[in-house]
């Protein structure tokens, strides 16, 4: 390995990481926090049952599974400015991100809701709990425990589909190491050491996984 390379590495490395704790983390968390949020709150929709909301969120999973997420971007980037709405680049990969893993987290919710046997519901709502005190003490613990990995393996997949948003011109490492790229015209190395990035950013969630269901496992 040449001099030359070893000090574009030095030099790639903390711009890389900065862009990564500037925008590929942020982005990661807010879009997964709110993803997670609507997902508890379209599973439980379809869990309750409730018919016509209950297709509402059947046709919005179908939208947001049955189509790229590269796809998804581009319409909310570059197309929704034709109809008058203008997102900067980092609002519209939060929205895409957020409704993308709504849908896919919602399904696993409501599985791990589903699993968890109707008797046990119907012997809280006998003993006099309400149907919402049942929901959060008896059924939603129980089903975390179940759809806790499935999570987390969408947040570690998350990180990574986080590359997709160079693509609206958001800063992350991704968009970062190819601006370093088009400069020293060195796309192996750049991309192998952005590549350690990621892997680092995934291993950090995988340790803290297995931690959260040590956690669980003991509820």
């Amino acid at each position: 390995m040449s001099e030359r390379i070893i000090n574009i590495i030095i030099d790639s490395f903390p711009k890389i990481l900065v862009s990564g704790i500037m925008f590929t983390i942020p982005l990661t968390i807010c879009a997964f926090a709110i993803g997670v949020v609507f997902a508890f709150v379209i599973a439980i929709i379809q869990y309750k049952n409730i018919r016509v909301l209950n297709a509402f969120c059947r046709f919005y999973i179908w939208i947001f599974r049955g189509t790229p997420l590269l796809v998804q971007l581009f319409i909310v980037f570059y197309g929704l400015p034709n109809v008058g709405i203008v997102l900067p680049p980092f609002a519209a990969a939060v929205i895409v991100f957020s409704l993308n893993e709504g849908a896919y987290a919602a399904e696993s919710i409501r599985a791990a809701l589903t699993s968890i046997d109707r008797g046990q519901l119907e012997a809280s709502l006998m003993v006099g709990l309400t149907y919402r005190q049942s929901l959060v003490r008896i059924i939603i613990p129980q089903a975390l425990r179940t759809v806790f990995p499935v999570l987390f393996n969408e947040i570690i997949s998350m990180v990574k589909d986080t590359s997709l948003a160079a693509n609206i011109t958001v800063a992350e490492m991704f968009m970062t190491t190819q601006r370093i790229v088009a400069r020293t015209y060195e796309p192996l190395v750049l991309y192998i050491e952005v590549g350690v990035l990621y892997l680092i950013f995934s291993t950090v969630l995988t340790y803290v996984q297995r931690k959260g269901e040590a956690v669980l496992s003991k509820w």
